[in-house]
C-alpha cells in the first residue's frame, strides 16, 4: 500500500526516533551488534488459534525472540494456556475482529491456525487491513474461498505463506528437478495415499446435551459453519472429520503429499474427479452414510489434461488404509511410503516413490538408485529445509510483497483448490436427493466433469452447492 507522504510508517517512525518514557533510545541493529536484533527490525505478529499445531508454529516464528509476539487470539481458554504463559505481556482476546480492530495499527502480520472452517474469513479480514498473513493447511474449507484468498493477496500486496512445510524442504525440490530433466519419461499416473484419518470418521453425529464449558465461546467457535449445539465430540481436534468444520484425510495430509507432483508435473486445474467411499454398513447390503462427516476411508481419481507437451495424468488418492497395489518392481520385504503415507510416480521410462514431503525419493526397483546419476537440484534450497518454513515467511515480510516464499498463496491456492477436490467428489456421493415416498435417495458415484476457470461442475448441478457455501452471521 502506498504511504501518505505527510505520514511516517510506525516502523520508520520507531527507526528514527526516540521513545519519551524514560529517554529509551530505539537502536538500530548495527549499533547493537552481532547476535541482537533491534526492536525496530523485530516483525510484530498476531496469532489466532494459538494451541495445538500453533504451539510448533508459534516459536518458530518467534524464533528465541528475534520477532515479537505482539497479540494472541483464542475462542478456548484451555487451549490458550501455553501461549498465553510463553508470551504473558501479549495482549488477549477471544475473538478475532475485536483483535484486529483494537490492534491493527501494532501488528504487522497474522498466523491463522484454527479449524479449516475460520481459516478465509481471518485470513480475509487481516490482508483487507494490509497485515502479512500465514494459515495453516488447508489453505481453506472451499474451493471458492481459495481463489478468493488467491486473488486477495495480489490485490492487497501482502506477503503469504500456507504451513504445507515440505514446501520447504530440499525433497521436494529434488523430485521437481528430477522429474522436469526427464527421469522417469512422460509421468502418466500419481498415486498418493496417507494414514490418516487418525480420528474417529465415518461416524454417526454425536448426540446428547452438555454443558458448554465457561472458558469456550461456542459461538465464536461455530464462526461461519451452521449453528449447531455443543457436543465436546467435536473438539479439540476432532473436528477434522465433519463436513462444517474440517476437510478430512484431504484437508490434513493432501497439501502434504499432493504439493510435490502438482508442482513437478504443471498440473494446473483437473478436468474431472470421481470417488469410492467406504460407508458403514448395518445388516445386509444397507448402507449407512452420513452426510455430516467425512466417510472412514476414500479412493478419488484426479484427472488433469494435456499441458503443452506434457501428457495427461491421472492422479489416484487413498486415504483410510487403502493403498495402491503394491509395484511390482519393490521386493516383498522393502517398504512402501512412510508411517504416514506416500507417492508413486509412473513414468514411461521407470517408476519413483517417496515418503511424506517427497522424502526420501527413490527410483524403482531400488537397484537403480546404485547406477543413476541424479541430478542437484536447481531450484533454490530454503534455508533450515522444512524447519525454516515460518522463518521464511517471517523475513520475507521484512522484504515486504514480491519477497519469495515457497508456499504463497500464487501457489497454494490453486494447490487447495486441487486437494479439495477429492472432497467435492466425496460431498457429492454423500449427496441424497428426497423421493415422493420421503425416502432418501443417494445418487452415489459420478464423474464430475470440472471448469476450473468457472469453479463450476458442468455436468452434475447438486455439486456445485459444495464449491462455496454460506456464512452463518455470528
Amino acid at each position: 500500500m502506498a504511504k501518505n507522504k505527510s505520514s511516517v510508517s510506525r516502523r520508520d517512525f520507531l527507526r528514527n526516533t526516540s521513545l519519551a518514557a524514560g529517554g529509551i533510545m530505539i537502536l538500530p541493529r548495527h549499533v547493537l551488534g552481532r547476535g541482537f536484533t533491534a526492536p525496530s527490525d523485530k516483525l510484530n505478529i498476531a496469532c489466532v488459534g494459538i494451541g495445538g499445531r500453533a504451539e510448533t508454529t508459534i516459536p518458530q516464528a518467534y524464533n528465541n525472540g528475534s520477532d515479537h509476539i505482539a497479540a494472541l487470539c483464542d475462542v478456548d481458554d484451555r487451549m490458550a494456556v501455553s501461549a498465553r504463559t510463553k508470551w504473558p505481556n501479549a495482549h488477549y482476546y477471544k475473538d478475532y475482529r475485536v483483535m484486529l480492530e483494537k490492534e491493527g495499527k501494532n501488528i504487522d502480520a497474522v498466523m491463522v491456525t484454527t479449524p479449516d472452517h475460520m481459516h478465509a474469513p481471518i485470513a480475509m479480514a487481516a490482508m483487507e487491513q494490509g497485515k502479512h498473513v500465514y494459515v495453516e493447511k488447508p489453505l481453506t474449507h472451499d474451493i471458492y474461498e481459495a481463489r478468493m484468498l488467491t486473488e486477495a493477496a495480489k490485490k492487497y500486496k501482502v506477503v503469504t505463506q500456507m504451513g504445507n512445510q515440505g514446501s520447504s524442504g530440499d525433497d521436494i525440490r529434488l523430485i521437481e528437478t528430477w522429474l522436469q530433466d526427464g527421469l522417469l519419461g512422460d509421468v502418466h499416473t500419481v498415486h498418493v495415499w496417507t494414514n490418516r484419518p487418525t480420528w474417529p470418521q465415518g461416524i454417526p453425529t454425536p448426540t446428547g446435551q452438555f454443558d458448554i464449558p465457561k472458558e469456550l465461546d461456542w459461538n465464536l467457535w461455530l464462526g461461519t459453519a451452521p449453528f449447531r449445539e455443543f457436543n465436546p465430540a467435536y473438539l479439540p481436534a476432532i473436528w477434522r472429520g465433519w463436513v462444517d468444520f474440517g476437510s478430512g484425510s484431504l484437508g490434513d495430509m493432501g497439501c502434504h503429499f499432493i504439493d510435490s507432483p502438482y508442482f513437478a508435473l504443471k498440473l494446473g486445474y483437473p478436468v474431472s474427479v470421481e470417488t469410492s467411499i467406504g460407508s458403514v454398513y448395518k445388516g445386509y447390503f444397507q448402507e449407512v452414510i452420513n452426510t455430516d462427516g467425512f466417510p472412514p476411508s476414500a479412493k478419488s481419481y484426479i484427472q488433469f489434461p494435456q499441458r503443452g507437451s506434457l501428457v495427461p495424468v491421472k492422479m489416484v488418492w487413498y486415504d483410510g488404509g487403502i493403498k495402491p497395489e503394491r509395484p511390482e518392481e519393490l521386493l516383498p520385504d522393502e517398504p512402501m511410503g512412510d508411517e504416514s503415507g506416500g507417492m508413486i510416480f509412473e513414468g514411461t521410462k521407470g517408476k519413483l516413490m517417496a515418503g511424506i514431503w517427497g522424502k526420501n525419493a527413490t527410483l524403482l526397483p531400488t537397484s537403480r538408485m546404485k547406477d543413476t546419476v541424479l541430478s542437484k537440484s536447481k531450484f533454490p534450497l530454503v534455508e533450515g529445509g522444512a524447519e525454516g518454513h515460518q522463518q521464511q515467511w517471517v523475513k520475507a515480510c521484512k522484504k515486504g510483497y514480491g519477497a519469495y516464499t515457497s508456499s504463497d498463496f500464487a501457489i497454494a491456492g490453486p494447490l487447495t483448490e486441487t486437494v479439495l477436490m477429492g472432497n467435492l467428489a466425496v460431498r457429492s456421493y454423500q449427496y441424497s436427493e428426497t423421493n415422493s415416498k420421503g425416502q432418501k435417495i443417494f445418487p452415489g458415484r459420478k464423474k464430475l466433469l470440472w471448469d476450473g476457470e468457472k469453479m463450476e461442475v458442468s455436468n452434475f448441478a447438486p455439486a456445485n452447492q459444495f464449491v462455496k457455501r454460506n456464512y452463518r452471521s455470528y
